[in-house]
């Protein structure tokens, strides 16, 4: 075989692996693919209880209740009409709020409570720090919903 052949014939099996390689990675990752699931999806399609997902809406006005303890809240997600209840333990970033975007990662326990181990609190695109809208000479940027 002749060095030429020997070089296009490397190439091509390089490239096969490098596509069956991609092809792992998407059947691996098909069940994550979604960055978080709302409560609507998870109506449609229930997750099984102790699988590890992300639950994404807006934190449900007048649902965030403190427990005695001090470190546990409970709130409900909502997703337009359909809501999911979930329960954090710890200290929730300051934009968690009502009526705000939220991204908690957990999983269900076995009464269909969502158990969330971690709290993203999300702002909108025009939220700006208290701190640089001070340097910037503006007032902070305040909506009803953080106004609450």
């Amino acid at each position: 075989m002749k060095a030429k052949h020997q070089r296009l014939t490397l190439a091509l099996l390089a490239l096969a692996a490098l596509f069956g390689a991609g092809l792992l990675a998407a059947s691996a990752l098909k069940d994550q693919a979604s960055y978080f699931y709302s409560p609507a999806d998870l109506q449609k399609n229930p997750v099984p209880p102790g699988k590890h997902i992300r639950l994404g809406g807006m934190v449900a006005d007048h649902s965030i209740v403190k427990q005695p303890d001090g470190v546990t809240i409970d709130f409900v997600v909502a997703d337009g009409p359909a809501t999911t209840k979930a329960r954090f333990r710890g200290i929730p970033p300051d934009l968690f709020k009502e009526n705000s975007g939220v991204v908690a990662e957990g999983a269900f326990d076995n009464n269909g409570l969502f158990v969330a181990d971690t709290i993203l609190a999300k702002h909108d695109e025009r939220y700006m720090p208290p701190e640089l809208a001070r340097k910037n000479g503006r007032q902070e940027h305040k909506t009803e919903t953080l106004a609450r």
